[in-house]
Order: structure tokens, then sequence, then C-alpha cells
């Protein structure tokens, strides 16, 4: 749920500013659309995901950076923040009705501090804590979509992002630079977290070349496998109902 919501806030948002009848013009980042006919989205969407995240029961490390619990609960507190303390708007009228109605500097950058935050757990969470845990088969190679693989990407690239964001607001490289960066960052740990939670399944090849696991292998190696992991990729998207319904039957049939 986390994955499907931070990769589809940015993208219903973009649709919305498409379409003449919301009268939502393109806005410069995420944040701005707080103050658009896309507030209740914008919130709702960052306060479902920060509950998400405080709620989910991660595993526990003694290294700071790599206990999962305590990573999505800030992650999660961060998330709140960035819906409860809004960006300043383009004047100053317009921040009304809000958790804390004040327009100054610092309230900026409160909301900047959390977002910045935000995505440096984001960060952090695909490249430390993800990759912890995976089993260790030596049967079967590490391929170059390893899930792993895959978690550290995309940990840099948010992290890349984060760091682009003020470069590209200074120099003005191209227009609401903000907004894609911002969405390149949702969509790269959006992504991450459906790895880790096998959104695209795990069985057969997709068992082999994401998780090092024979889950069901059906299919005979092959230098062409994967090819045939890319070709499949959409077609392994499935409803989460489906997938619970799956786990619930092979659970009946262990019993």
């Amino acid at each position: 749920m986390i994955g499907f919501l931070g990769m589809g806030l940015p993208l219903v948002l973009f649709v919305i500013s498409c379409i003449h009848f919301f009268e939502t013009p393109p806005q410069p980042s995420i944040s701005d659309y707080y103050y658009t006919n896309c507030r209740e989205i914008f919130t709702g969407v960052l306060c479902a995901v920060g509950l998400f995240l405080i709620r989910y029961q991660g595993h526990t490390n003694e290294v700071f950076w790599k206990n999962d619990k305590l990573m999505t609960n800030i992650a999660g507190t961060m998330a709140l923040g960035v819906a409860l303390m809004p960006t300043n708007p383009f004047t100053c009228a317009e921040k009304i009705y809000t958790f804390l109605p004040i327009c100054a500097p610092w309230t900026g950058a409160i909301h900047y501090l959390f977002a910045a935050t935000f995505f440096l757990i984001l960060a952090n969470i695909s490249v430390n804590v993800f990759v912890i845990g995976q089993k260790k088969s030596p049967d079967i190679p590490v391929y170059l979509f390893n899930e792993n693989y895959i978690y550290r990407t995309c940990g840099f690239v948010i992290f890349i992002c984060i760091v682009l964001i003020p470069i590209c607001m200074k120099l003005e490289l191209f227009p609401r630079s903000t907004y894609w960066l911002e969405t390149v960052a949702l969509l790269s740990f959006g992504f991450s977290w459906l790895i880790k939670g096998r959104a695209f399944g795990q069985n057969g090849l997709m068992g082999r070349i994401l998780y090092r696991e024979n889950n069901k292998t059906s299919d005979k190696e092959n230098p062409r496998a994967v090819l045939r992991f890319l070709i499949s990729v959409p077609r392994r998207l499935r409803l989460l109902a489906e997938i619970e319904e799956r786990k619930r039957k092979a659970f009946g049939s262990q019993r």
C-alpha cells in the first residue's frame, strides 16, 4: 500500500493538472499543491503514508540506521510533518486554515526540514535496511536485477534528487525542477517498497532473479532468463486482494 500511495501521489497530481475542469495549474513542487484544489489529495495521501509507516512493524537492529522499525517511524513522523506544516505560499494571504497559520521564513524552513529528512530516511531505508536478510543460495547466481541492486540503485537515486533540488532551484536549470525531482524520488522508493513486498511475484524465474530463491521453479536456466524477466514484469503486477487470496489458499492447503 505504501508503495502504491507514494508512486501514485505525484502521478495523480500531474493528471489533475492536465485536466482543465479542476482548474489546478501545474505547480513548482508537490508541496505547492497544498494551496490548490488538490489540497485534500496531498494531505490525505501524506497522512496515510505517514500512519502506515509508523504502524509498520519492521525488524529492529542495534545499528541505528539499519533499524527498520525506527527508520519507518521517523519517516512516518516526517511525512505527517510535511502534511501539517505546509510550505509558504506565493503570497502570505493564501496561508489560511492551516495547522500553523503563520507566514514567516522559519515556518517554510520547518517544512523543508521535514521534507528533506523524509527523503533522506527513505534513501537510507532502501540502501541500508532493505538489503538485510536475503537468503544465501550458492546454487543461484546473483543476477543484474537482484533485489539488493535495485534497493541500492533506488536509494542512490533518491539521494541524488535531494542534492539536485536546491541546485536546480538556485540555477533554474529547467521548469518545475523541484516537482520532477520529488516525483523521481517518490517513484524510486515506491518501486523499491513494492519489490521488497514482492508485489510483482516471487515464484519461478521471478524468485530466482530478484530474490535468489527457488520458489516452485519451472523455468530452466538459459541465457535469455533476464530478457524473459523484463518482458514478464508488466504482467506480474497483481491486485493486492488476489495476492492475499493466494496466500489464504496456500495456508489452507497446508492445514
